[in-house]
Formats: structure tokens, C-alpha cells, sequence
């Protein structure tokens, strides 16, 4: 049911708690949209959403106007925004990049400047930390989606991240996304 020419993108956010998600994605439902692409995380007490909906325009309005009396009645803190798909410059190459060190602050900014100075997007990330198996140290874990730039040269790129990783004491993986 993908509609290239417009969706609604919703930011959620309020305290977790069981139904959020049903309540939610039910109204969507009757109002007649798709969820296309969603991500959902409990962290920290606190239920956190980001959705793109597909429909028709009639659909959407739809949804528009029911979004604020339903972030209401789930405690919800709601921001919808109209959207069209975007199209890289440059075709992009999916990669997958994995980092795990001790926890420490700074990991996550210091791996977005890395790429940022390149013009490498970060399309996707996620964080966790846990504690080690034998040791129970703190340790952080980074999975990252990259957008590459098709005419970069991978080798180089790859060479220089697991170099700049060895110098962060950063265990690292960099490989091309799989289907």
C-alpha cells in the first residue's frame, strides 16, 4: 500500500505501559493508513515511537485530526509531520557497523563525527549496554545502517574506520548490509 507521494511521520513519546501499541496502531488502522516503517523502544520507563504512515490523502487527514484526542487518551505526547520521500544525490551502499567497548561517554558522538567528516550518513542506530560475561564491566554496544556514497572507495573507508577503532580501543565490525 506504499503512497510515494506523501505519508505522515508520528513521534510518540510517554510513559510505558501495556496497550500503547495497540491503541495506536489501531487508530491507524481505522483510519484507513499503513505503517510502512516503525521503530518502538521501551527505555527507561518511557515508551518511545517513531512511525511513517502511508494512505490516501483523505486517509491521512483522517488520521491527522483523530492524533491529538489519541495522544490524550493514551498519555502520549504526539508530533505528526507530513513527509515525501527523499532521494539520495548519489546512490548510497547499505553497510552494518557493530562497536563494542567498555562504557564509556563520548562513543556514540565520537563514531558520528567519524562519519559525519567523511559525508557518510547514519541511517540507523542503536545502543545497549550490558555487563561483561566473565568480568560484569560495563560495556556499550553500537549497530549502526551507513549510507555509503556507491562511487567511495570501500577498502579505504574500511581500512580507515578499523584504524581509527584500534586507536579508541573500540572492537568493530564493517560489513556490507545482507538482504
Amino acid at each position: 500500500m506504499s503512497n510515494d507521494s506523501e505519508s505522515l511521520v508520528i513521534t510518540a513519546s510517554g510513559e510505558d505501559k501495556i496497550g500503547l501499541v495497540e491503541g495506536l496502531t489501531r487508530r491507524i488502522a481505522d483510519s484507513g493508513c499503513n505503517i510502512e516503517e516503525s521503530r518502538m523502544a521501551a527505555l527507561g520507563g518511557r515508551f518511545a515511537l517513531l512511525m511513517r504512515v502511508s494512505g490516501s490523502w483523505d486517509a491521512l487527514a483522517k488520521l491527522e485530526a483523530r492524533l491529538p484526542s489519541v495522544g490524550e487518551e493514551l498519555g502520549l505526547a504526539i508530533i505528526q509531520q507530513r513527509t515525501r520521500p527523499t532521494r539520495a544525490a548519489k546512490p548510497l551502499i547499505p553497510y552494518m557497523v557493530d562497536v563494542t567497548a567498555l562504557d564509556q561517554p563520548g562513543i556514540v558522538n565520537s563514531l558520528a563525527n567519524f562519519f559525519a567528516r567523511l559525508h557518510i550518513n547514519i541511517e540507523a542506530l542503536d545502543t545497549d549496554t550490558y555487563p561483561a560475561p566473565h568480568t560484569g564491566a560495563p560495556m556499550f554496544a553500537v549497530h549502526m545502517t551507513l549510507g555509503i556514497p556507491a562511487d567511495a572507495h570501500i577498502a579505504t573507508l574500511r581500512g580507515d574506520f578499523l584504524d581509527y577503532c584500534d586507536d579508541q580501543n573500540l572492537d568493530a565490525t564493517f560489513e556490507p548490509m545482507r538482504s
